[in-house]
């Protein structure tokens, strides 16, 4: 879908991401043709897991030149790199975790309504090994209260990133695209119980996106609701697609990590 709001194309965001595209695809053997499903602009608020660094390089440069920022954690503004980078040059809103950031939130609130598309990660820090965590409310505040959208987009693969790179191999990211929906509160009262549930009805969306061995905290998708989730009209909710998938030959059911590295070609 081509974009009718993009960022400012200066000499240096286009040869600095261009560049980075093109190593991204250099050392990841990239599936991802359903980003292309992703709105031509906002406002709009993308829900994705957070496994390790390659989702930021990856997503924002293959889904430019659309308005995409994102939350940032505030120590990346002291980075030499990605101070410059993910801040300065892509806009991405830094954030205090484990606080009530209200600046951050602001100009979250901001982007949506200039018709950008918003980032967030639920998880609030990277896994590491690609299971999925407990999701934090400030998503569900966001979505709530802005109205905005919110589509899921999951990625798996890239947790085996540095090892396959240490034996100099490629690493297999694959990118899946769900339904949007909207929150909607039914009349309830936000409490912060009623904002959990939210957030884990977000979760869970996420997780009918993944393979079985990456759902984490969210594996029992019997207990995945719908409560405060809308749909458009004649789409259908993520959970009917859920991903029985055979779980990876090479799991580790002792150390309960995924490792998929026997699968990398």
């Amino acid at each position: 879908m081509k974009p009718t709001l993009v960022r400012e194309q200066t000499l240096t965001y286009r040869t600095v991401t261009s560049s980075i595209k093109c190593l991204t695809r250099i050392l990841c053997r990239i599936d991802g043709a359903q980003l292309e499903q992703v709105p031509g602009q906002g406002p709009l608020i993308i829900v994705i897991n957070h496994v390790n660094f390659l989702e930021a390089p990856i997503f924002y440069t293959h889904l430019d030149p659309r308005p995409l920022t994102g939350f940032v954690k505030a120590e990346q503004l002291e980075h030499p790199i990605f101070g410059p980078l993910l801040i300065d040059l892509w806009g991405g809103i830094p954030i205090r975790r484990g606080e009530a950031d209200v600046t951050a939130f602001r100009q979250a609130f901001e982007a949506l309504e200039e018709g950008q598309i918003l980032a967030v990660a639920p998880e609030g820090t990277r896994s590491g090994h690609g299971r999925l965590q407990q999701g934090h409310p400030g998503t569900a505040l966001l979505a709530l209260r802005s109205g905005a959208p919110v589509l899921p987009i999951v990625c798996y693969g890239g947790e085996i990133f540095w090892n396959n790179l240490r034996r100099l191999r490629r690493t297999d990211f694959h990118a899946v695209v769900g339904q949007s929906f909207y929150l909607d509160a039914s009349g309830d009262r936000v409490t912060r119980q009623v904002r959990q549930r939210m957030t884990d009805e977000i979760m869970y969306q996420l997780a009918s996106l993944l393979p079985p061995a990456y759902r984490g905290v969210y594996s029992d998708m019997s207990a995945a609701t719908e409560t405060y989730l809308r749909f458009p009209p004649g789409a259908e909710s993520n959970l009917s697609r859920v991903q029985d998938l055979v779980e990876p030959k090479c799991y580790d059911n002792k150390t309960s990590e995924v490792s998929r590295e026997r699968l990398c070609r």
